[in-house]
């Protein structure tokens, strides 16, 4: 599994596309409760993420969650016409 594109819609969330074709909602505010993931909080720092080798990482790529994990902590998206 691998993300081919995202798109940040408020301050924690992300429209994350996998290699699978499926784009879901992902919602990274559960992960604040961890050290490593504190910093996606301040200011803007959320929305300038880079895809690296099919991962979204963060901070010069000092964060970042696998594929698998993002998938798992997301949820179904359907686009409303």
């Amino acid at each position: 599994m691998r993300v081919v594109a995202a798109k940040v819609v408020n301050d924690l969330s992300m429209l994350v596309t996998f290699s699978m074709g499926k784009t879901r909602l992902f919602d990274a505010s559960p992960l604040l409760e961890m050290p490593v993931f504190a910093p996606l909080e301040e200011g803007e720092a959320f929305s300038r993420f880079e895809i690296v080798h099919e991962v979204v990482c963060w901070a010069d790529g000092e964060i970042d969650l696998s594929p698998e994990k993002m998938y798992e902590l997301s949820y179904a998206y359907e686009r409303i016409a």
